[in-house]
């Protein structure tokens, strides 16, 4: 069975390194201690891929499973292949898809994950479990061969969600943005994740955790609210 964690944020309000998120995460893998997490650092433009693995390494020495970033293997695949859950985190999404498909992870870790290997990842590493790109906030800095993404949740998702706009910005709101993109992609259906949330996928079923309620967008932007602890059909 499908298990994920789609996770808005690293952080949550004053909260350090994904501490929030230390919780859930204990739940979610409590079957794998002693196990080997596969991480991807590609998004992490500002740390190189020690400095990132080192950072989740630390942040997550309470959850007891040993953390490997796919660099470590010249054939980063081969890390994926041995891993038994599979981690990905935040930055910027453009360079994390682009060397998604460079390393020719996409169809590994969707096979892997569709085959039941638990995967959780925040930010962009949420934003890429989706079916596109297409709803990130990110600038693009570099051009991935595609915005299709994992796929392993098969609709868009915006992580960082804010809703409304902030005193004395004149730019779009981000209900404008995901208007926009929905005026363009009306079939489409995106969840907002406003930050210190959380999906928890097992199956076809997805559950709200964190402090705040989930938002589905659809044509038009008619909005639906999942409260927390909610479990609902994707």
């Amino acid at each position: 069975m499908k298990t994920m964690l789609l996770l808005s944020s690293s952080k949550y309000k004053e909260t350090g390194y994904l501490k929030h998120t230390i919780p859930w995460l204990q739940s979610f893998l409590s079957d794998y201690r002693g196990k080997k997490i596969a991480f991807v650092p590609y998004a992490g433009v500002r740390l190189t891929f020690d400095e990132y693995e080192k950072t989740v390494q630390e942040a997550l020495s309470d959850v007891e499973i040993e953390i490997i970033s796919v660099h470590r293997s010249k054939r980063h695949c081969d890390i994926i292949e041995q891993a038994d859950i599979i981690a990905i985190g935040g930055g910027n999404t453009f360079c994390l898809l682009k060397q998604l498909y460079e390393h020719h992870l996409i169809d590994a870790i969707r096979e892997k994950v569709n085959g039941g290997t638990p995967y959780f990842g925040w930010s962009a590493g949420a934003n890429v479990a989706g079916r596109s790109i297409m709803t990130t906030n990110d600038m693009p800095i570099t051009y991935p061969p595609s915005f299709s993404a994992l796929q392993l949740f098969p609709h868009q998702i915006n992580p960082h969600f804010i809703s409304g706009k902030m005193q004395g910005h004149n730019g779009e709101s981000r209900e404008e943005r995901l208007a926009e993109f929905l005026l363009v992609n009306p079939t489409a259906l995106v969840y907002a994740l406003p930050e210190g949330s959380a999906l928890h996928i097992q199956g076809e079923l997805a559950t709200v955790l964190g402090e705040n309620p989930i938002l589905r967008f659809s044509e038009g932007m008619q909005c639906e609210t999942f409260a927390v602890n909610h479990s609902f059909s994707y």
